[in-house]
């Protein structure tokens, strides 16, 4: 399936191709659809179409001119706590970097949020005493642990 519209993601280090595999194994219902290199007059660079889970994205691996930055994540919302650990654990390992708030870095240097379902659920919940808890709760951790929210909130109630 072609898309017209996706996010693209500057890598500079020619691990594009390896990065997209790498999501698609990781994320189920995904697949890499096309990759193609070329050198323009300007140096080689590598396209990499691929679709995570129903959402399209484009790696160009084109040199140093730009970095990836947290300005721009991947964020992910799981169904329960142990998708989150692992996805958590494969995006950290070999050289991944945990951050705040279920923010992460992987070993690529993309930025991911990843967290349950039930967060979500929690933190726009409209009692605002549910809310403010688990807001202030998932604050203090960096993966996020949805049992330490869920008593947080049960504190509050």
């Amino acid at each position: 399936m072609t898309h017209n519209i996706r996010t693209c993601l500057w890598f500079r280090d020619g691990r594009g191709p390896e990065a997209a595999k790498f999501y698609c194994d990781l994320i189920p219902g995904s697949r890499v659809e096309r990759s193609f290199g070329a050198d323009a007059g300007m140096g080689p660079f590598t396209v990499t179409d691929f679709n995570l889970a129903g959402t399209p994205y484009q790696i160009l691996d084109a040199g140093p001119h730009f970095t990836l930055t947290e300005a721009v994540s991947i964020s992910v919302e799981t169904g329960d706590q142990a998708e989150t650990d692992r996805l958590w654990s494969a995006l950290t390992a070999d050289g991944g970097e945990e951050s705040v708030c279920g923010w992460l870095k992987d070993r690529f240097g993309v930025s991911w949020q990843v967290f349950p379902r039930r967060l979500t659920e929690l933190t726009l919940s409209q009692d605002k005493r549910v809310s403010a808890a688990a807001v202030a709760a998932m604050m203090k951790q960096k993966k996020i642990i949805i049992a330490e929210i869920e008593a947080a909130v049960r504190a509050v109630t």
